[in-house]
């Protein structure tokens, strides 16, 4: 079970992105920030053949939305604690299964998926904690894919040392080093490509594959 102090941080974290609903949207955001992580996630899963995906922190649906009219899954499942997030997902397919949980603890049996993706949200995550889920439900052979903030110091966020900052973003040594304390076998690792004048935001995916 989650611990009291990760359930109340995930309550508070969860009411700010109810908030924020309403302007995630905006098409310059999601163009210049959100589509790139989306783009190195939709090539991941067109390389695996992946046929049952979930997309956990999936906001309102923009990237589930994607994967569902792009890759024709047998199954795409939008995972995300808000209400206010899921409920503009609800609105935009009728074709993703939306459902509420957080990362830490999936909505789903051992072994039924063959992909699950994150972007932009492992920085909120019990890190540790949501790899293993995330290989918990995986069958052998499953991807999980990580788009995340690294520690390169950006304008999107705060000093590590400074004690208003809500999240943890983690090096690419340290993100591989949870893949395979999870289970995984790194397959790729590298910083997602973006247009010069948003190189602020210093990303980066990891590619694990379940033995």
């Amino acid at each position: 079970m989650t611990a009291p102090q990760r359930r109340g941080f995930n309550s508070a974290i969860t009411g700010v992105w109810s908030f924020l609903a309403p302007v995630y949207d905006q098409p310059a955001l999601q163009r210049w920030v959100y589509r790139p992580p989306h783009d190195e996630v939709i090539a991941r899963l067109r390389a695996h053949q992946s046929h049952k995906i979930a997309d956990i922190a999936c906001g309102t649906g923009l990237l589930s939305d994607r994967i569902e009219r792009e890759l024709h899954p047998e199954a795409i499942y939008g995972v995300d604690m808000s209400a206010g997030m899921l409920a503009q997902a609800r609105a935009r397919s009728d074709r993703v299964q939306w459902l509420r949980g957080p990362a830490e603890q999936l909505p789903f049996d051992d072994g039924c998926l063959d992909a699950v993706v994150t972007t932009s949200a492992f920085h909120f995550f019990d890190q540790p904690a949501a790899l293993r889920e995330f290989h918990r439900v995986l069958a052998p052979g499953g991807l999980a894919a990580v788009s995340a903030l690294s520690t390169r110091q950006t304008l999107l966020h705060l000093p590590s040392t400074n004690r208003w900052k809500p999240q943890h973003n983690a090096s690419p040594a340290e993100v591989r080093s949870i893949f395979e304390g999870a289970g995984f076998t790194v397959t790729d690792q590298h910083r997602i490509p973006r247009a010069f004048w948003t190189r602020f935001v210093s990303d980066g995916i990891t590619v694990g594959v379940k033995s």
